[in-house]
Order: structure tokens, then C-alpha cells, then sequence
């Protein structure tokens, strides 16, 4: 059963037409709201709650174990993301669901049942912004789980503060954005992601996060250090002006 709020409607719909009998819906509601895997829950409720179905992070995990839930997942749900994905967990996914697609830079698994559907190019446009190239594996976190719920994103390299000029060559992008991963200072929600890499006394990425934390400009929120899923995903809900 696809556990979508589409999926949701087109079962009642069935069973109010009479096309399906109650005791078939009956059935198919019968691993709700969880599945249970024995070490894990399954949430099977949560695209009603949330919109879009529980994310499986993958890191703690064995790959047997992400791929049991993942393939849980993916049994009712349209689309599936797993997160922090190391290449041994990644393959055991795809060993479970062969359609499955690794994105390594960003240790990201997608699962969609049918080809995710381009968003309309007036859609209100998320724009992840990444200062350096190393940080390119938390922008591409950012941006995966954005386009995965359906927003239209862009990814904008290497425009690090330390050269003005590489900023201010993007600010027509930047100002179209409806909403920005990383970069502060334009007229539109900012969610910046503190990353663990760099030089000096980072402390592992605690400086730049108290340093973002302590910062006095206007519309900037600010999610934990390496948290390029989070930010993703809060990005599209402010984007698709989502109310839940």
C-alpha cells in the first residue's frame, strides 16, 4: 500500500465506490501505523504526518539492517531516502532493491518507485550554497534530500568568503532563491550548516556553529554541524510553504 496522503485518499476512495471490499483495506492497514522488523519500528504513518516517509539513517547501523528498513519503506512509500550511507551499506541496499540509487559524494540512497518528476521551472527554488569543495559532501546531503521530497534545487560551488568576488558573480541566483542552505545575508530564509572541516581552531566544527549561532543577522537559522540532511529538508518546507 502506498502510505502518501495520494495513496491514503485512493484507498478510501475504493472502499467508499465499493471497488474494494472492507475487509481488504482491512488488510492493507494492517501493518499501521509501524511496521515491526524486530530491531526496528517502522513509521508507516509518517508521510500522513509529515509528508513525505521516514528517513533511514543509516550510520549505527549494520547494511543488513538499513536495507531490512529501507526495503520496508519502500514497500508503501513512493520514494525513500537513506542517509549517511558507507559504500558496504550502500550495496547491500541495492542488493534488496536494484533501482535503488547511490550518490556517494553525499552518502545518500534514493528509492523511488517511478522517476522523480522535474519541478515546474517557476517552482520556488532552494539553493544550497557550499563555501569550499569540502564541503561538498554536506551541500550534496542538503540538496539530495531537498530534490528527493520534490523541491526544485540548485547547488552553487566553492563561493567562500574569501573571495567577495565569486558571491557577488551569483547574487542574481541567490536573489531568485526562495530559500538558502548556508549563505547569509539576502532577504529570504538562510539555514546554515556549520561542517567540520577547515583550518585553525575549528574544534571539529563547534567554532563555526557557535560562531553561526552568535550571528545577529536577521532570518538565519541554524541546524548542527554536518547536517546537510536537516537542512534539506527544512529548506523544502519553508520553500514549499508546507504547513504540518
Amino acid at each position: 500500500m502506498d502510505t502518501s496522503l495520494e495513496g491514503w485518499r485512493a484507498l478510501l476512495e475504493q472502499v467508499r465506490s465499493g471497488d474494494m471490499p472492507v475487509d481488504e483495506a482491512l488488510a492493507k492497514l494492517r501493518d499501521l501505523p509501524y511496521e515491526d522488523l524486530g530491531f526496528a519500528r517502522v513509521d508507516h504513518h509518517r508521510p500522513m504526518r509529515r509528508g513525505f516517509s521516514e528517513v533511514v539513517f543509516c550510520q549505527g547501523k549494520t547494511p543488513e539492517q538499513a536495507a531490512r528498513i529501507t526495503q520496508a519503506l519502500a514497500a508503501r512509500s513512493p520514494r525513500v531516502l537513506a542517509t549517511r550511507c558507507a559504500p558496504e551499506t550502500a550495496a547491500a541496499i541495492k542488493e534488496a532493491l536494484p533501482h535503488a540509487e547511490y550518490h556517494p559524494l553525499g552518502r545518500c540512497v534514493i528509492v523511488a518507485s517511478q522517476p522523480i518528476p522535474e519541478p515546474p521551472a517557476d517552482a520556488p527554488l532552494v539553493l544550497v550554497v557550499s563555501a569550499g569543495t569540502s564541503d561538498l559532501p554536506v551541500a550534496e546531503e542538503a540538496l539530495l534530500t531537498a530534490k528527493v521530497m520534490g523541491s526544485r534545487v540548485e547547488l552553487l560551488c566553492d563561493v567562500g568568503v574569501a573571495g567577495l568576488h565569486r558571491i557577488l558573480s551569483a547574487r542574481d541566483k541567490l536573489q531568485e532563491a526562495r530559500v538558502l542552505v548556508v549563505v547569509a545575508g539576502i532577504s529570504c530564509p538562510v539555514i546554515a550548516v556549520p561542517t567540520s572541516i577547515g583550518y585553525g581552531a575549528s574544534f571539529g566544527g563547534i567554532a563555526a556553529l557557535l560562531g553561526m549561532l552568535n550571528s545577529c543577522v536577521p532570518g538565519v537559522v541554524v541546524v548542527n554541524i554536518d547536517n546537510g540532511f536537516g537542512a534539506g529538508y527544512a529548506a523544502h518546507l519553508i520553500a514549499a510553504g508546507e504547513k504540518r
